[in-house]
């Protein structure tokens, strides 16, 4: 919504709320708005836009007011439908408070479907990135349902049964390497009675029957 442009010591000023469907609640996000409105505006006057709170607000001295004019004009069109603006890697991840690694992984899998790429040049770097970007709808609905922790207690137990099948590896390894090749293991039961030893413990594994 933009409120009627007012003079104020030979100012010019002009401001725009954003909606919490714009900003999903994130400051990141609100700035990454600001950027992308910036972008559209000529060279010389994008500094003259910023944000506070949630508010964007253009301002420009008096003699200006074409250029004004004309700005106010540039922002207006580009907030028409500004809640649909795909979200960039770093604004998904203050919105969900999520890692680089976790976005990463997900991103992988499946679970946090991507809506393309995206290609920019950053300031002051003569080459360009490309890195995904995602449905905005997506990202409330992922942050509404509270998802993102099944997701978290999901990769905790796959890491913990990693780690056990990578210790139960190196175990059997050692113990391959110390007999020579035939393995002797002695197994805990449940009630902790030692099980007999038994030989060619590792061929019986390979052949999948511990599966």
């Amino acid at each position: 919504m933009m409120l009627k442009p007012i003079k104020n010591g030979g100012e010019l000023i002009a401001s725009w709320s954003l909606s919490a469907a714009a900003t999903l609640g994130s400051s990141v996000r609100a700035k990454g708005i600001l950027l992308e409105i910036r972008a559209r505006l000529p060279t010389a006057v994008r500094k003259s836009l910023d944000i506070n709170s949630g508010e964007l607000t253009l301002k420009m001295p008096e003699m200006a007011k074409h250029d004004f004019q004309t700005s106010c004009l540039v922002i207006a069109s580009a907030l028409k439908g500004i809640e649909n603006l795909p979200v960039i890697p770093r604004e998904i991840q203050d919105i969900l408070t999520i890692s680089a690694t976790e976005r990463h992984r997900w991103l992988a899998d499946g679970r946090l479907p991507s809506v393309g790429t995206r290609t920019v040049r950053l300031a002051g770097r003569a080459k360009k990135i490309t890195f995904h970007v995602f449905d905005p709808r997506l990202v409330e609905e992922l942050l509404n349902t509270g998802v993102v922790e099944d997701w978290r207690e999901q990769d905790a137990v796959t890491a913990a049964d990693n780690r056990r099948r990578a210790a139960w590896k190196a175990q059997m390894t050692r113990a391959s390497k110390k007999s020579g090749g035939q393995v002797v293991v002695s197994p805990k039961l449940g009630n902790d009675e030692a099980r007999p030893d038994m030989t060619g413990w590792h061929e019986f594994d390979r052949d999948g029957l511990l599966r």
